[in-house]
């Protein structure tokens, strides 16, 4: 079952049961990557009852798990191969608080990559809506752990890495991506 949310048009699977952490969650049209559902924790929430800023990160890396997972680089390829994905740079746009108890969803975009890195966004919603919550904009490298330096994605990884960046082409590009952090300058 499907139903419409927003201007957008676009069109979220309706789940015939509550929604709980681990849920499936899949939007039916959809080219960004989503993963499954999360809830906002209690004791993640600060005095004023809003989600504290480093569970953010965590529900991201979460994704951010299960997105390299799907692409082949999970627990398994890092315990065959001995090689992993390293975060080299992150931005994060706060747009809108989360409170304990929502349930939110996680949407993954692969914006570019090379041969040794991915450049990927990260939009966090309230699971049955299009409230955005936060974006963050992430760089990681293929590293390979004997070594501790980069390395090449084999090739059988930077083909599903692509695969999945031909999905997502032609997406709108998020407008908090690519902001530089600063005050304007004022004249005295």
């Amino acid at each position: 079952m499907c139903r419409q949310i927003g201007a957008l048009g676009v069109c979220v699977a309706i789940l015939p049961a509550p929604l709980s952490r681990g849920t499936s969650f899949r939007l039916t049209n959809a080219k960004p990557y989503p993963v499954r559902l999360q809830q906002v924790e209690a004791v993640w929430t600060d005095y004023d009852g809003q989600l504290k800023m480093a569970y953010y990160g965590v529900m991201f890396d979460r994704a951010a798990d299960e997105l390299f997972t799907e692409l082949g680089c999970g627990a398994d390829y890092i315990k065959r191969t001995n090689c992993s994905i390293f975060v080299l740079e992150t931005h994060t746009s706060y747009a809108n608080e989360l409170i304990a108890g929502e349930h939110v969803r996680i949407e993954n975009r692969i914006i570019g990559f090379d041969q040794k890195r991915v450049h990927f966004v990260q939009q966090m919603f309230r699971a049955d809506s299009l409230y955005l919550a936060c974006v963050l904009e992430v760089m990681m490298a293929h590293v390979d752990l004997t070594t501790r330096r980069t390395s090449a994605f084999p090739p059988e990884i930077l083909n599903r890495i692509e695969a999945m960046a031909k999905t997502h082409a032609g997406l709108p590009t998020p407008p908090q991506m690519g902001h530089v952090i600063g005050l304007p300058n004022i004249k005295k």
